[in-house]
């Protein structure tokens, strides 16, 4: 867990606030009121792009701020300001007071604490100078173009976040947390006439910059990015019709995260506008599928030591061999359901209310050999990696394009398709699950997942999956 000691220095002796008064603010903006806290946060952030030989793009920002909101039944009010003073948080107060009831009521206790703490708290922006950052960029279009000949255009992109933030209750209640962040992305495409291609990777997490300075490992970028562009280069069009679908290990699992992991936060079922929605203890799901929301994770891109209200992350069974179990909450929505917050009230910035959101989802592996799961099928599709998708939340319906694919036939994998898309509903998906592959992978640390404006870092992963009689959309004549 974070040294208060240290975030005091970033929020209170830097600024001149002083810790006392500004609890005292804060008692006095929330009396009355159900729950609420003070969000503190100062956060740097970079990136560096490289695309045809040169820089094109070298960012560095610094925002600082703070949000206060109070929570009184189902209403919440919430006032940010980029300024850090007293007397900002006092205008904040008298904003946030607004929403009181007048009711009364005991104010919520605070969350539990912790000592446990899942990643560095280095800050990696200011381990390794620009120079450094720029060559490597430099030294990984100067490899990928000399891999093939075919290589028209090299794109690459470092990126680095450090995040402090600090948690303040009017009982005296503090909680702090500093968060690195960080991700390389590297794209290539190829040609052969007239026709081009694209392919991509990228990796990250809560790490410092040091692991992709390595030759050994961003080379690996490299290779993969190129390899998926020569796939594609060669691909024919995808057939289209209902068929047997194989989901590959890792980040197919984002299809999970849209389709079905959206659809189990607290808010929307607390709504009643999710498919999941009064479903607790119902059959959701094939049996042998488990999915899990897991923020404890070490260094991984999703995983949060405490939530945005200062509650610990956990390990949240959602649906257990085919049954579900539990929502994803934070503190508003569990209060008013009746059930604990599982350390998922997560927000982009001090600008930015907390709302239930993922963490790390995943389905947890089965007992099947992947070569066995690809030989049951006599004709259908291996999909490797995708792109985008949409999901609607109230009905579950999905639609996600496969970046790479491959045809099955005869239980054997064939050549690879372009323009494979997946169309479905998440909770009826499930239950068209009938293997479920022994190799569970994560993904390699590049998730961000959207909702209702607000950007969060997550991450994903699923074994390899066969699903039943779903709907493929194809271009082939």
């Amino acid at each position: 867990m974070t040294d208060l000691a240290r975030l005091d220095s970033l929020f209170f002796e830097r600024t001149g606030m002083n810790s006392g008064r500004v609890e005292r603010l804060v008692g006095e903006a929330l009396r009355g009121m159900d729950d609420g806290e003070l969000f503190l946060e100062y956060c740097q952030s970079e990136s560096v792009s490289l695309d045809d030989g040169r820089i094109k793009i070298a960012t560095f920002d610094t925002t600082q701020g703070f949000g206060l909101r109070g929570v009184s039944g189902e209403a919440a009010g919430y006032a940010h300001a980029s300024e850090l003073s007293e007397d900002a948080i006092k205008r904040a107060g008298e904003t946030v007071r607004a929403v009181r009831t007048g009711s009364g009521g005991v104010f919520a206790a605070p969350p539990p604490g912790t000592n446990r703490s899942l990643y560095t708290d280095v800050n990696p922006l200011a381990r390794v100078d620009f120079t450094a950052k720029t060559s490597l960029l430099q030294e990984i279009d100067t490899y990928a173009r000399a891999k093939d000949p075919r290589v028209r255009q090299v794109m690459a992109t470092l990126m680095g976040v450090w995040q402090a933030v600090e948690i303040v209750r009017p009982d005296g209640n503090r909680v702090g947390d500093i968060r690195p962040l960080v991700r390389l992305n590297v794209s290539v495409v190829v040609g052969e006439g007239e026709r081009m291609e694209h392919g991509s990777y990228g990796a990250g997490g809560r790490i410092e910059y040091d692991r992709y300075l390595d030759p050994r490992q961003w080379k690996k970028h490299v290779d993969e990015a190129l390899r998926q562009a020569l796939v594609n280069l060669s691909a024919v069009p995808a057939p289209a019709g209902e068929m047997p679908v194989v989901l590959g290990p890792g980040w197919p699992g984002i299809m999970l995260h849209e389709a079905v992991g959206h659809g189990l936060e607290g808010d929307f079922n607390r709504k009643k506008t999710s498919a999941f929605a009064g479903l607790i203890g119902q059959r959701v799901a094939s049996p042998g599928v488990t999915v899990v929301d897991d923020g404890t994770m070490q260094d991984r891109r999703g995983s949060i030591t405490v939530d945005d209200e200062g509650t610990p992350s956990s390990r949240s069974v959602l649906i257990e061999d085919g049954i579900l179990k539990g929502y994803m909450q934070d503190r508003l929505n569990a209060r008013l359901m009746g059930v604990k917050p599982t350390g998922n009230g997560r927000r982009q910035s001090f600008g930015h209310a907390p709302m239930p959101r993922m963490t790390n989802t995943c389905m947890l592996a089965g007992d099947k050999d992947q070569k066995e799961i690809i030989a049951s099928v006599k004709r259908g599709l291996y999909a490797v990696n995708f792109g985008g998708g949409q999901v609607d939340i109230t009905s579950g319906k999905f639609v996600f394009s496969a970046s790479e694919a491959y045809l099955i036939e005869d239980g054997k994998i064939g050549p690879a398709v372009k323009g494979a898309t997946l169309i479905g509903n998440g909770p009826d998906a499930l239950t068209k699950v009938t293997m479920i592959g022994n190799d569970l992978k994560l993904d390699d640390g590049v998730g961000t997942c959207g909702k209702d404006g607000q950007s969060v870092p997550v991450g994903v992963g699923m074994p390899t999956v066969r699903m039943d009689g779903l709907t493929v959309g194809g271009t082939a004549a």
